[in-house]
């Protein structure tokens, strides 16, 4: 099993947390890099373990465990009190993280210039909430996080060149989950496939936590974890209700497509990026991370 080598401290996260977590032998630990997907299984998750229910509070349920805020000490106990299987997010990289050989593991990734653009609507249409929970809570390590570039091939060109700032670094994450994908207890799960075969995809995510339902709490699976169901229901899915965001839950939860970056960045952006990506994850994560697995075989 990997080991934790480092701590990881910046305006959101305290990787600390995992040190004194203690863990369930069912317990599903959900990894991403931001804005790659998270909330969307979170709410496959979610659905999964209730059996199709509505109303569930998604942000609540799967708390985000290494961000700063609530400190570490209320949100443990928390957890602890949780007496549903639990599905807890993080964003760390795999070194940064207590890995147990129990836990089921699923890692979410997206093309890395759709993380971008996701990103930066997520950072514009922060508020002052936002902003004062992150910059205003005592334990800040490091520079504090401020306003974004409203350009947004400037913001992304600025991500891209210094690798995830103002947040944290992307290539070293996905490179490191990308590794892991062979062990028993984790599978590695891409947006564009969520996409391009939602119902097979929470089927196989279903298989891998052995969870299963019949067909008719299957469809109604797919159906409450569809963006329209999502987007409709974005208050009960967004953490706390959205109220850390302009437009609330509408804007936490926006678009939820690709490619939007297509018709703004150049050529040469587009050839960089590509270049990038090859160097730091090498022929095969590159690939699949453009595209993933099944909408790689629908697009052929």
């Amino acid at each position: 099993m990997p080991l934790k080598t480092r701590e990881m401290h910046n305006h959101h996260m305290d990787s600390t947390i995992w040190n004194d977590f203690d863990f369930r032998p069912d317990d599903i630990i959900l990894a991403s890099y931001a804005k790659s997907g998270t909330t969307w299984m979170q709410q496959i998750l979610g659905q999964l373990i209730f059996s199709g229910a509505e109303g569930l509070d998604i942000a609540a349920m799967s708390p985000w465990m290494d961000l700063r805020v609530p400190p570490k000490h209320i949100k443990l106990a928390e957890v602890e009190a949780q007496a549903h299987r639990r599905f807890l997010k993080t964003h760390l990289p795999v070194d940064a993280l207590v890995f147990n050989e129990t836990a089921k593991y699923i890692y979410i990734a997206r093309d890395g210039r759709d993380v971008a653009w996701s990103m930066h609507n997520h950072h514009m249409t922060a508020n002052d909430a936002w902003y004062g929970a992150l910059n205003g809570s005592p334990g800040l390590v490091g520079p504090p996080i401020g306003k974004p570039n409203p350009d947004v091939r400037q913001y992304y060109r600025d991500w891209q060149e210094q690798d995830g700032q103002p947040f944290w670094p992307f290539w070293d994450n996905v490179r490191q989950w990308w590794a892991l994908r062979d062990l028993p207890n984790v599978l590695i799960v891409h947006f564009a496939d969520l996409k391009a075969d939602l119902p097979g995809e929470i089927a196989r995510v279903g298989d891998f936590l052995g969870i299963r339902h019949d067909a008719q709490t299957m469809g109604r699976i797919a159906d409450h974890c569809s963006f329209e169901y999502m987007k409709a229901h974005s208050g009960e899915v967004s953490p706390l209700g959205g109220a850390l965001w302009e437009g609330g839950g509408d804007s936490f939860i926006h678009k939820g497509t690709n490619g939007r970056w297509r018709d703004v960045l150049t050529d040469k952006d587009i050839r960089d990026y590509i270049a990038r990506a090859l160097m730091e994850l090498g022929p095969d994560c590159a690939a699949w991370l453009a595209l993933g697995e099944r909408a790689k075989v629908m697009a052929a």
